[in-house]
């Protein structure tokens, strides 16, 4: 049980370490949004002369941006929750899911999720949790 509870802990603080990179990488984006800003209220940026293009690709760089902004640091707050969810022993299927997705990060997340879906799936682990009791 000592062991299973300073494994959580530890599998917690690895969380908060991966969701303050995946905030810290999915803020790199906001240069994107910038830049298509800047396209759109300034047509002459992109260059020439002539008359605006009939499409001003500045909105695909703020659409794609802030998509991207949005997505990663939606994950990290998951991976935030996350942590402090395990840290606590508590919504055992929130993290199992946030394990399991964040397998797709490669090669961090990968490795984390992997280890988390081991310790998660330890009965001692699940009766920490509760999951499977009645009442």
């Amino acid at each position: 049980m000592e062991k299973d509870l300073s494994e959580l802990n530890l599998l917690s603080i690895f969380y908060f370490a991966m969701a303050g990179l995946t905030a810290l990488t999915g803020s790199i984006p906001i240069v994107h949004v910038l830049l298509g800003l800047k396209m759109v209220s300034d047509p002459s940026f992109l260059g020439g002369g002539g008359p605006p293009p009939p499409f001003n690709p500045g909105w695909l760089f703020v659409g794609v941006g802030a998509a991207v902004i949005v997505i990663s640091w939606t994950m990290a707050f998951l991976l935030l929750l996350s942590g402090l969810s395990l840290r606590a022993q508590r919504r055992y299927w929130m993290c199992f899911i946030v394990a399991c997705v964040i397998c797709l990060n490669v090669p961090l997340g990968t490795a984390l999720g992997i280890f988390t879906l081991l310790v998660l799936n330890r009965p001692s682990v699940k009766e920490i949790f509760g999951v499977g009791r009645v009442g």
